[in-house]
């Protein structure tokens, strides 16, 4: 019995290493990504000659690494990035080269890659994503004793070694695309009804901090890929409000509404963009589409 019970351990444990492990695929482009969570050792191939190139160029400021280093310890960071970003490509080396200059325990630091293709935007295979708030990247969650103290989304505001200085300090740090982190936790915080009422307000005042009309718009993406369609259609209606003379961002709302089958608002929302951009082949593609649609659920 001892035996068969070792057996069924051992087998539990090479099955829960498998569903961790790393994953090696080769997308539509031919180029290998990595997902799940990774290593140093991941990205030092061949495939990712970038990493240590990065790496290496970075010049860190060992003055403020010498301050960081006597607090890091005492905090675990995630780390969400894209083996396929561009802006990951140049920043994860350069945290990571930060990280090991100020003797950060290694294994109190999760690497994770998610994937890029439509259906899995920005997700991991495991989901270990969600929860996270996650709709940039490279996105560094840093953690004390289980809960978040702050995150930097995408890039640093100084640089590494100044940033996490301010944060593992407690300092108020605000990091890039505030307004979308805000709004995410607010669709996971608030009930539809209290959306709703704030709708104005918030449009008023996320037109004045959004850095531009791309910001809500990639988390509207996110959610979309997500599944998430409700909080997705409320995040492109917002967008749309703030940013009525942008074809791109009209034509975002209404490509969600057609998914969802709201084909009248969806024909409203393409005919306004239409008038922004008369010449615009795809718009009248979808117009005539969406017109047929209704047209045939109407005879």
């Amino acid at each position: 019995m001892k035996y068969i019970g070792f057996i069924y351990f051992f087998m539990s444990v090479l099955a829960l290493s498998a569903q961790q492990s790393t994953a090696r695929v080769v997308d539509e482009k031919g180029t290998v990504l990595l997902l799940g969570p990774t290593t140093k050792a991941d990205l030092q191939t061949a495939e990712f000659p970038w990493f240590e190139k990065n790496q290496e160029t970075y010049l860190t400021n060992t003055a403020v690494i010498t301050q960081l280093a006597k607090e890091l310890p005492n905090y675990t960071i995630k780390v969400f990035y894209g083996t396929w970003c561009g802006d990951s490509k140049r920043e994860v080396p350069r945290f990571y080269k930060v990280l090991e200059e100020a003797s950060f325990p290694i294994a109190q630091l999760e690497l994770i890659a998610v994937d890029r293709k439509a259906t899995a935007y920005k997700q991991a295979p495991n989901g270990e994503e969600k929860g996270w708030r996650i709709h940039r990247v490279p996105t560094v969650v840093v953690l004390k004793d289980g809960k978040e103290v702050g995150r930097i989304v995408e890039y640093p505001k100084q640089d590494f070694e100044r940033d996490m200085l301010k944060l593992v300090q407690g300092e108020t740090y605000r990091p890039n695309y505030s307004v979308a982190n805000y709004l995410y936790s607010l669709l996971e915080s608030s009930t539809w009804s209290e959306l709703k009422n704030q709708k104005a307000q918030l449009m008023a005042s996320f037109v004045e901090h959004a850095k531009g009309s791309k910001e809500l718009n990639t988390l509207g993406y996110k959610l979309w890929r997500s599944g998430a369609m409700d909080k997705a259609l409320f995040v492109f209606e917002l967008n749309a409000g703030m940013y009525a003379n942008n074809a791109y961002i009209l034509e975002s709302l209404a490509s969600l509404q057609k998914e969802l089958k709201l084909y009248t608002a969806a024909l409203e929302t393409y005919k306004k963009a239409l008038q922004l951009q008369p010449k615009n082949n795809e718009l009248q593609k979808e117009i005539r589409e969406v017109s047929e649609v209704i047209k045939k659920s109407n005879p």
